[in-house]
């Protein structure tokens, strides 16, 4: 089964820690991707930019809306994923538990599947 694990990160968090300190927690975060990788469990992973860089599309009423961030109203964001195929939720929630991102992020994990189940 196909897994999601979103690192779901409180705004400005990012910004409040230095460069350095930065750089070592995506290096923790590199080797966690290589060591999923080596025992065939991820497909991919990727470190997101922040809200700032990103922009919402959204179509109502046949009116498009494209705004850029940061979004004001945000008080998480996306700020990266592991895409993983594992035999079970338990499984995936145990990578998730094993994520250095957990100790400063919340590990989201979601199963893919069709949007109407």
């Amino acid at each position: 089964m196909a897994y999601m694990l979103l690192v779901v990160e409180k705004v400005g968090d990012r910004e409040a820690r230095s460069e350095a300190d930065g750089r070592v927690l995506y290096e923790r975060m590199l080797a966690f991707s290589a060591d999923l990788k080596q025992r065939g469990l991820l497909t991919l992973s990727q470190s997101l930019k922040t809200d700032a860089a990103g922009v919402r599309v959204t179509n109502r009423d046949e009116r498009t809306v494209v705004r850029d961030g940061p979004f004001a109203e945000a008080r998480e964001m996306v700020g990266g994923f592991f895409l993983l195929t594992c035999a079970t939720r338990a499984e995936a929630v145990d990578i998730a538990r094993a994520c250095p991102a957990a100790s400063w992020a919340t590990i989201e994990v979601r199963e893919l599947g069709p949007c109407f189940q």
